[in-house]
């Protein structure tokens, strides 16, 4: 596909998520509809396609028009590439700009806080509220790609160990100081799936952030562990090797099948994890010294990868949300013995997630304390999360 042809396809599909087609069913019934696309031609329409959604509201507001057309128009005027050139309406080009698209090109006035950086009206409030100074340089920060970060597997390996097998592939990293055994990718991050260091299990893929809040819950060898909520197993993972596979390590999750790739996950990573339903672990009741509690939450803080789900977003819910957020911290707490600690983590960066979900648990609960807190947002350079370690006294 030509530059020009991949801009027709990004807008097609742009068209089709504006109208309510989820991002990531459109992006995938277009690559089966259109095998004669390549891997790089399917990369690189993605990346516009998200780039665009990140930014919609400001590229809307550059370009004068809510479309796909004006959305990629704007992108591509504000990246320095030739309009005239992509624009001709050659060969599967988009067509060319017309006048009064031309004229409408920048000429919009100044744009609101929630326009010029890109999240719906309803949420500056509670934004103001949780980030306050901050808002310009993070929801900044939001508007932009993540970056391709992974966890050096220390059950297997040492940082040095790691960066030569990917060197031996041609993927380039460099430490990052968020976390101890992180590594950004800074060249041919599309590589790593077909790596030798992924394959052998010492490396995983781990944005830096959540490297850092597994480190925060401070899982220790021979203890006992419990990750309430492991969807995939990447906590789960991280929080193995901090016990330097001694001890005793649980995976649950409300929904097992969440689950199903983890113990594969833990058999190329030299952990072993115990996988537990909800039943059994109602009825094995484990006591345990740590209780990790990585909560489903509104999704805010990890916005760059799922621009889409920011313009899903609705008060109504945040409100359910925040009250299944509840209920988890009171029934995960049952598994904490005395003296043990919970950890109550989100990649949401909405204050109403995060301390006030802290302080209504432990209003709740006299009996605990609050042992710290750590926030993070994109301006330190992963995602946005909190965790907050909770002591059973």
């Amino acid at each position: 596909m030509t530059p020009a042809a991949r801009l027709s396809a990004a807008i097609a599909l742009l068209d089709d998520i504006l109208t309510g087609e989820p991002a990531e069913r459109a992006l995938t019934r277009w690559a089966r509809q259109n095998r004669y696309a390549g891997s790089k031609d399917r990369a690189a329409v993605r990346d516009v396609v998200f780039d665009c959604l990140r930014r919609k509201r400001s590229l809307a507001h550059y370009a004068g028009d809510l479309s796909g057309r004006g959305l990629v128009m704007a992108h591509q005027a504000l990246a320095g590439e030739d309009l005239g050139a992509l624009f001709s309406g050659e060969r599967f080009a988009p067509e060319p700009l017309s006048a009064e698209e031309q004229a409408r090109l920048g000429a919009a006035g100044e744009a609101s806080l929630p326009v010029a950086y890109d999240f719906p009206d309803f949420l500056l409030p509670e934004l103001m509220r949780s980030l306050g100074e901050e808002l310009p340089a993070v929801m900044g920060a939001m508007q932009q790609r993540a970056p391709v970060d992974l966890r050096m597997n220390r059950l297997k390996a040492t940082i040095e160990d790691a960066e030569r097998m990917l060197a031996r592939d041609l993927i380039f990293t460099e430490p990052h100081p968020l976390a101890e055994n992180a590594l950004r990718i800074v060249e041919n991050p599309r590589k790593l799936a077909r790596s030798l260091a992924y394959d052998y299990g010492l490396v995983e893929l781990q944005d830096v952030s959540s490297q850092a809040v597994a480190a925060f819950c401070g899982a220790k060898p021979d203890t006992v562990v419990l990750d309430y909520c492991a969807g995939g197993g990447g906590k789960t993972l991280a929080l193995a090797a901090d016990m330097q596979g001694r001890g005793r390590l649980l995976a649950h999750d409300a929904n097992a099948g969440r689950m199903k790739d983890l113990p594969e996950r833990a058999r190329r990573a030299g952990a072993e994890v115990e996988v537990v339903t909800s039943e059994q672990l109602a009825r094995k009741q484990p006591a345990c010294d740590l209780v990790m509690v990585d909560a489903p939450c509104t999704g805010t803080g990890a916005w760059r990868r799922n621009p889409d789900g920011k313009w899903r977003l609705d008060q109504g819910f945040i409100d359910k949300v925040t009250g299944v957020q509840a209920e988890i911290l009171d029934t995960a707490a049952g598994y904490v013995k005395q003296g043990g600690v919970m950890a109550y983590a989100t990649c949401s960066i909405l204050q109403a997630e995060n301390g006030d979900q802290v302080a209504a648990f432990l209003a709740r609960h006299p009996d605990w304390e609050l042992d710290g807190e750590l926030r993070l947002t994109p301006v330190q350079g992963g995602d946005g999360f909190y965790c907050a370690r909770l002591r059973k006294t």
